[in-house]
């Protein structure tokens, strides 16, 4: 978990984990694969979904759950479906991302992030703009998650989610 204040670079630790942002003099290596030598199949290992981003806004979802699937080999596409209907996303599908609300862009990413099978999977801020059920069904699959999970969850908000197991808390202030 990373927590701090606004612009304190919690966005910018998970773009760096994930491979998204580069650091000189930076190595990262994620099971086995360095960054600096094998970036795609690094960054094929990590998940990292900027929630402000417009870039994927002209796809629909469905759309862009599908290019996902490509993009990270272990898949998970039962996951993928059953968030899809816990989340209440089935309406949503064949809309292109701009016309989605925030909340149900988040939705999307979240589904993503945990259908990707990728063994670092960062989520920015995966709380804001939902709502009490879509909460609940995150807060569930995180503490599951923690609880049977090979791989490394890193969250990056405000304040440390209640009811959520953490390994361990990174601080860079308010």
């Amino acid at each position: 978990m990373v927590t701090g204040g606004e612009g304190r670079g919690k966005s910018s630790l998970l773009r760096m984990l994930a491979g998204d942002l580069a650091v000189a003099g930076s190595s990262l290596q994620l099971a086995g694969t360095g960054l600096q030598s094998q970036p795609a199949q690094y960054r094929q290992k990590a998940f990292w979904m900027d929630p402000r981003t417009s870039a994927w806004d002209q796809t629909p979802a469905a759309q862009f759950f599908q290019q996902s699937r490509r993009q990270w080999p272990q898949w998970n596409v039962e996951l993928c479906a059953e968030l899809v209907s816990a989340l209440g996303l089935e309406e949503h599908l064949p809309k292109p991302m701009y016309m989605l609300s925030t909340g149900s862009k988040r939705k999307v990413w979240i589904s993503a992030a945990c259908a990707s099978g990728a063994e670092l999977t960062c989520l920015d801020e995966p709380f804001a703009a939902l709502d009490r059920g879509s909460i609940r069904t995150i807060t569930e699959l995180l503490q599951d998650a923690a609880a049977h999970s090979p791989r490394a969850w890193v969250l990056a908000d405000y304040e440390a989610p209640a009811g959520v197991p953490l390994a361990a808390t990174i601080d860079l202030g308010h």
